[in-house]
C-alpha cells in the first residue's frame, strides 16, 4: 500500500513541476526583437503583453455572437443599422440588432492584380465569388468580423452573410487629381500626400461640386445592414500652420487665400502681418479650415444616406501639432464623426494618455484603420512602409496581440483595421510605391496565409469581448 502511493507520488511530481515551469514562463515577461524600419540598423528588444501571460484572465470559450459579430452577453435597442453608445463609461459599436460590438477587420480585401497574381488566382479560385467565399470564411476562422478601406465591396456583398465592411470615397482626391492636369501631373512644392503646399482646397467652390458627385453614387448601399459606414478621403495634411500657408504660399485671387485673409481680419478686427500671428491664431484656424470640409462632406453623406456611420477622413500625422495632437481638430471631428479614424504608425503600443485625449477631444470613440509590422521571413525587401521590422511571422502575431491588448485597455477604442489583406508583387510596378515591395499582409503575394502570424491574431480576436470584461472589471 505504501509503496503504491509512493509511486503514485513520484509519478505525479513530473507533472507538477511542468506545471510550475510552465506558470514560471507566463510570468516571465516576453520579448520581441524589432527595429523601427530598415533604416534602423539597430534591432532592439521590445516587451510584448499576450493572451495566455494576463496572469488574472483565463483563456474562455468563444463567446456566443450575432450574425454581424456582435457579443450576445446584453442588448440595446435595435435599430436595424450599425450605431455607437457609450455604456458604462465604455463606447460600444452596436450592431443592428442591438448587440455590443468590436470591428476586427483587415483593409484592402482585394486580389492583387499582377500577372503572376491573376494566374495563381485563377488556378486556386477560378472567380472573384469563389475568392471571397473562400477568403471571407478563412478570416472568419481566424476571428475576423470585417473588412476596411479599399475593398471589393460588390464581392463581398454578394455573400449571405458577408464580413462587415467599410466604403471609402475621396472627393478631395477626385478634385486633387484634376487640379493635377494643369501643372502636367505634378504640383510644385507638393506635400506628403501630393497637395500642393499641403495644403487640402477646402475653400475651392469647385469642390462643392465633386463632393456631390463623388459622393451620390453612395445611395445604393444604404439600406444594406452589413455596411458599417464610410470614410472620406485618406491622410489629407490637416497642418498646424495652414493659416500662415494659405496666406504666403497661395495667390492673392486664389479662393483659399481670399477667405483666410477674410478670416484673420475678422478675427483680430484689422488687417495684420504674418509675422503677427500667433499659435493661439494658428489653432482656431485649423478648426475653421477642418470645420469647411467636414460641413460639405458630411452635408452630400447624409443627403445620399441617412442610414450608415460617418467614420471620418483618417487621420495620420502625428508630428508637432498636426492633428493626432490639435485637440481644435478632434473637436470639430467630434461635431460631424460618429467614430473618429486614426492612421496610427510609429508606435511599438498605443500611449493610453494620448488614446485617452483623443477621446476626450471629440467626445467620440475611435477606430484605428491602418498599423501593421513587417517580417524578414516574407522573403521581400522590407524597403518601404512604415511598419516596425520584426525577424518572423510568429513575431508578427506577437506585435499584433500587444498593440490590440493596449487598444482593448482603452474604452475609447471600438476597433482595428490592420493593414492589410494581401503582400504586393514587387513586380507589379502600377501600385502605389508605399506599397510595393514589403510584408504587410495577412497572406502572402501568391494568396498562401500566413499561419503563424493568424495563429496570434485569433488569439486576441476569439477573447476580444472577454478581454473587455477583464479589463473593465480590473
Amino acid at each position: 500500500m505504501i509503496m503504491r502511493y509512493l509511486s503514485s507520488i513520484f509519478f505525479l511530481i513530473p507533472i507538477f513541476l511542468l506545471a510550475c515551469s510552465q506558470s514560471i514562463k507566463k510570468n516571465e515577461p516576453l520579448f520581441v526583437e524589432s527595429r523601427k524600419d530598415n533604416k534602423d540598423t539597430v534591432w532592439a528588444k521590445y516587451e510584448v503583453k499576450t493572451v495566455d501571460r494576463l496572469l488574472s484572465i483565463s483563456i474562455e470559450k468563444e463567446p456566443a455572437i450575432s450574425v454581424y459579430g456582435g457579443w450576445k452577453d446584453w442588448k440595446k435597442d435595435a435599430t436595424g443599422f450599425f450605431r455607437t453608445e457609450k455604456v458604462d463609461d465604455r463606447w460600444w459599436i452596436i450592431d443592428p440588432d442591438g448587440y455590443p460590438y468590436i470591428h476586427r477587420a483587415v483593409v484592402a480585401f482585394n486580389p492583387g492584380k499582377s500577372e503572376k497574381q491573376k494566374e495563381v488566382f485563377d488556378k486556386k479560385y477560378g472567380s472573384i465569388a469563389h475568392w471571397a467565399d473562400t477568403e471571407s470564411k478563412m478570416l472568419k476562422d481566424y476571428g475576423f468580423n470585417g473588412t476596411g478601406a479599399w475593398t471589393n465591396v460588390d464581392a463581398v456583398r454578394d455573400m449571405d452573410q458577408p464580413l462587415v465592411y467599410t466604403i471609402i470615397v475621396s472627393p478631395m482626391g477626385a478634385y486633387k487629381k484634376d487640379h493635377l492636369k494643369k501643372f502636367g501631373g505634378k504640383y510644385e512644392e507638393a506635400g506628403w500626400q501630393g497637395y500642393r503646399f499641403d495644403l487640402a482646397m477646402v475653400f475651392d467652390k469647385e469642390f462643392d461640386k465633386y463632393v456631390k458627385e463623388a459622393i451620390e453614387p453612395i445611395a445604393k448601399y444604404k439600406d444594406d445592414k452589413y455596411l458599417l459606414g464610410y470614410f472620406t478621403d485618406n491622410e489629407l495634411p490637416w497642418v498646424f500652420d495652414a493659416l500662415d500657408r494659405h496666406l504666403l504660399k497661395l495667390g492673392e485671387k486664389e479662393q483659399g487665400h481670399i477667405t483666410a485673409k477674410k478670416w484673420l481680419r475678422e478675427r483680430k478686427g484689422k488687417d495684420i502681418s504674418v509675422n503677427e500671428i500667433t499659435d493661439a491664431d494658428r489653432a482656431a484656424f485649423t478648426a475653421f479650415y477642418f470645420d469647411t470640409y467636414m460641413q460639405k462632406v458630411t452635408h452630400a453623406l447624409r443627403q445620399a444616406d441617412p442610414n450608415h456611420m460617418y467614420l471620418g477622413c483618417r487621420f495620420n500625422q502625428d508630428k508637432n501639432k498636426q492633428e493626432l495632437t490639435n485637440p481644435e481638430i478632434f473637436k470639430v471631428a467630434g461635431k460631424y464623426m460618429d467614430i473618429v479614424s486614426i492612421n496610427h504608425y510609429r508606435k511599438w503600443e498605443p500611449d493610453q494618455e494620448c488614446l485617452n485625449k483623443w477621446g476626450e477631444w471629440a467626445d467620440k470613440p475611435f477606430l484605428i484603420t491602418e498599423w501593421y509590422t513587417k517580417a524578414e521571413d516574407s522573403g521581400l525587401p522590407n524597403n518601404t512602409g512604415a511598419g516596425w521590422l520584426v525577424h518572423t511571422q510568429h513575431d508578427r502575431g506577437l506585435f499584433y496581440q500587444n498593440f490590440t491588448i493596449g487598444l482593448l485597455q482603452n474604452k475609447n477604442c471600438v476597433g482595428w483595421h490592420w493593414f492589410k489583406y494581401m503582400d504586393n508583387d514587387p513586380d507589379d510596378l502600377t501600385t502605389d510605391p508605399s506599397n510595393r515591395d514589403s510584408n504587410k499582409g495577412v497572406v502572402d503575394r501568391y494568396f498562401n496565409p500566413y499561419t503563424p502570424l493568424l495563429d496570434q491574431m485569433k488569439e486576441v480576436n476569439v477573447q476580444t469581448y472577454h478581454l473587455i470584461k477583464y479589463f473593465d472589471k480590473k
